[in-house]
């Protein structure tokens, strides 16, 4: 193992013991003494099966493993629209194998992109902590001795492992949908935004552009954070191999659904090859799904993500170690906003295939993590293809075109491009692989803001015509859920364009396809946690210094200290916000996850 990914594991190891010990013994309790089939009363066990009448007389028998499906699907969000029939497929092919299949329950799934800039968005963080409870009350039947999750996009991924790892004696697999065939390429998508927003495109041109780019069922094909956690299930072991990229409606996609089925099956306690989530999602899975996101210049979201879900594990992942591990991770993919290439262009140059393998052989993954295919993780450098009919895997080979994927030796960078910074404003994240080297280090006066929309209407009215560093605050989790401020991507975009030197400095989020503006985000403690970003005056210098991890307001230091903070904003109602008080007064920083779920709990 490369030695600074050893010590980062082994760091997390110790400071998890106690937790990741109790996290263990607990669903080891699950298993031998918690509800499950056998020990159930025949009423319970005739509500369950009442609903099917075709597997009815399998599940008296209680001969196989019975599989719930916990499905993400609406058909609203275009990712999960293609889970349309998987139910009823998978429970065919749950047969071919002796078992059985019912739909546990539904999560919610909203779409981010339709919320955007909304005050839906305001739900969106703690709908991961929706999806989560729903995830347990689906399982909470003890009528399963496995579990198929059907998620894909932002918050469903998360919420559904974190819900699922408690219920970590079950085997289970993740079984993704694909993306959508490329449409209108980002880049050329981008473009029309910034002309939009400096006026020189109508709507009805934004709007054309924005369907082509968006265009049918399937994941988005830019690199955020939903194609973010298809990569990290990857580097987990927790799809089929080479499963994340391969587009719906395929002959391979259902393979290897098909083949996730079976596979599950086989994974039960009653069988010689038991693997419950719990064992399979431990610590070096998690250094490996951090290690990943750092690989391939993945979604700023997961330094979010990555702690919460294991926390859920009993395993505790802080900042510290994603700014080691960056600085020992090579960047080995460019894709947007990274580069050009989407993500139907990245699985054609190799994939997630070509990653693993290129990572395995630098020693930077975990390859002896226990993984759902029944192998190491080499068996996730083959890529899957369909050979006389029949589902295979293959070795990868090189990379089909060098400016998407390189071999760790012949990396884009040397490091993964995410940095922690610190100072007087607090600690923050700032992700550089997409920015260029001269913008890693902006000094300029602060223009403060409470709300998004008021930077752009103050952009429209020519007000920020300057060097400067736009401060949004009382974005944070506890002050309104936590909303990415994606709409703010064009504006600062057109100014940096102009050559103004231009930064963002936020306690809230920043979406998953950001890039060539630098965003220190995630600032933490946030200004309704009485952090320092809340003492921020227009016109102060803040210096955001992504070469030395520095988050300064150049204030002299008797001034900062007793400088009060300013006054927060009421909370805003309407749109279901008032109903999510509960999350937002619960919620813990960002750094440990920013779950109000998972503070309560005391985990």
């Amino acid at each position: 193992m490369n030695p600074e990914v050893s010590a980062v594991t082994d760091r997390i190891i110790e400071r998890s013991r106690e937790r990741r010990a109790a996290y263990l013994a607990l669903i080891e309790r699950e298993r031998e003494s918690g509800a499950r089939r056998p020990q159930l009363g025949c009423a319970n066990l005739a509500h369950a099966y009442a609903g099917t009448e075709e597997d009815r007389d399998t599940l008296r028998a209680d001969t196989g493993m019975n599989i719930g499906i916990v499905t993400a699907y609406n058909d609203m969000l275009s990712a999960h629209a293609v889970y349309y029939r998987y139910p009823e497929l998978m429970k065919v092919w749950a047969r071919e194998a002796g078992a059985t299949a019912q739909v546990a329950g539904g999560v919610p799934a909203m779409c981010d992109g339709v919320t955007q800039g909304y005050a839906g968005m305001e739900l969106s963080l703690f709908s991961r902590d929706t999806i989560a409870l729903a995830t347990a009350v689906a399982l909470s039947h003890g009528t399963f001795e496995g579990a198929a999750l059907l998620g894909i996009c932002d918050k469903i991924v998360p919420g559904l492992l974190m819900g699922a790892l408690r219920f970590g004696h079950l085997p289970m697999v993740l079984i993704p949908g694909g993306p959508m065939p490329s449409g209108l390429p980002n880049k050329a998508k981008a473009a029309v935004r910034e002309a939009y927003a400096e006026g020189k495109a109508g709507r009805e041109e934004l709007l054309d552009a924005e369907i082509q780019a968006y265009h049918s069922k399937g994941t988005c094909t830019f690199y955020g954070t939903a194609n973010t956690n298809q990569m990290m299930m990857e580097v987990m072991g927790l799809h089929m191999p080479g499963a994340a990229f391969v587009n719906p409606g395929t002959k391979l996609r259902q393979e290897l659904t098909r083949a996730a089925v079976h596979r599950l099956a086989g994974m039960g306690w009653r069988g010689n090859d038991y693997r419950p989530l719990g064992h399979c999602v431990d610590e070096r899975a998690i250094v490996n799904a951090a290690v990943g996101l750092l690989a391939t210049g993945g979604s700023t979201n997961h330094l979010l993500h990555v702690p919460a879900i294991a926390r859920a594990a009993g395993i505790v992942i802080d900042w510290e170690d994603f700014d080691r591990l960056s600085r020992a991770v090579p960047l080995i993919a460019r894709v947007y906003p990274n580069g050009a290439a989407d993500v139907n262009a990245f699985e054609a140059a190799g994939g997630m295939p070509f990653v693993i393998r290129e990572l395995l052989s630098a020693g930077l993954l975990h390859g002896d993590i226990t993984t759902v295919s029944g192998d190491s993780l080499a068996a996730y450098a083959d890529k899957p293809a369909i050979v006389d009919d029949r589902l295979t895997w293959q070795p990868v080979g090189d990379s089909g075109d060098t400016s998407i994927l390189r071999p760790v030796g012949e990396a884009f960078s040397p490091d993964g491009g995410m940095r922690i910074l610190a100072g007087n404003i607090g600690r923050a994240c700032i992700k550089v692989s997409a920015v260029d080297k001269e913008r890693w280090v902006v000094e300029a006066p602060a223009r403060v803001f409470h709300d998004q929309l008021d930077v752009l209407e103050a952009f429209k009215r020519g007000e920020l015509e300057q060097d400067m560093v736009v401060v949004v605050r009382f974005q944070g989790p506890r002050a309104n859920g936590m909303p990415e401020l994606h709409k703010l991507t064009p504006p600062l975009g057109v100014l940096q364009n102009r050559g103004f030197k231009v930064a963002l400095v936020t306690d809230g989020r920043m979406s998953g396809a950001s890039g060539k503006v630098p965003c220190a985000i995630h600032c933490s403690p946030e200004a309704l946690g009485h952090g320092a970003i809340g003492k921020i005056r227009d016109g102060d210098i803040i210096r955001v210094d992504a070469v030395n991890g520095t988050l300064d307001a150049l204030v002299d230091a008797a001034e900062w200290l007793a400088r009060p903070l300013c006054d927060a904003p009421g909370a805003a109602s309407g749109t279901g916000r008032e109903l999510f008080a509960m999350f937002r007064g619960l919620a813990d920083e960002a750094e440990k996850g920013a779950s109000g779920m998972l503070a309560a709990a005391g985990l």
